[in-house]
């Protein structure tokens, strides 16, 4: 139980606020791209689950700066379905002003902290939902797969061997 004496810090998620997009900006050090299957599945994302992450931006004297969220930003300007289901806002959240070199690292962290997907655990989920009755379409549509992926997740099985090993070993991968 937490102590009684100590308070919850206030926390950027704690004020949500609904702007429009034009009012951002993107950062001009993001090193993170987004491809065209992927942005695909962000609106699948954005216009089935709905807006689950807000845009973290930056207040500076130049404007809203974008910190994280860049792609559903520009999915929140330029696509029509989904700037629709909001009436044309983005939910951001804001960071206290930071300097130049704080903003960037800002941005990595937000970046790098998502994590990775573990192949047997991914091929675990493609098998259930086949046995739930999606279709291959239905999967590669909704979860942004190809045919050839869930083609080789759907016949790994899991054997002694692959015991503790969740990834592709340093062969796989590319330089």
């Amino acid at each position: 139980m937490p102590d009684a004496t100590h308070t919850r810090k206030t926390h950027p998620i704690d004020c949500v606020v609904w702007r429009d997009p034009q009012e951002l900006k993107a950062n001009a050090y993001n090193p993170n791209k987004v491809f065209g299957p992927e942005m695909d599945l962000l609106k699948v994302s954005i216009l089935e689950d709905g807006w689950t992450m807000p845009i973290v931006i930056i207040e500076t004297d130049a404007g809203c700066e974008i910190v994280d969220g860049f792609h559903r930003y520009t999915l929140g300007l330029k696509d029509r379905e989904v700037r629709a289901i909001s009436g044309g806002m983005v939910p951001t959240v804001s960071l206290e002003a930071k300097d130049e070199s704080s903003r960037m690292m800002a941005t990595i962290r937000h970046n790098r902290a998502r994590g990775k997907h573990g192949i047997l655990a991914m091929a675990n989920i493609v098998q259930r939902m086949k046995a739930l009755g999606l279709s291959d379409e239905e999967i590669q549509f909704r979860v942004g797969m190809e045919q050839e992926e869930i083609d080789r997740l759907s016949t790994i099985q899991n054997s002694p061997m692959d015991a503790g090993r969740d990834s592709f070993g340093k062969g796989w991968v590319p330089k």
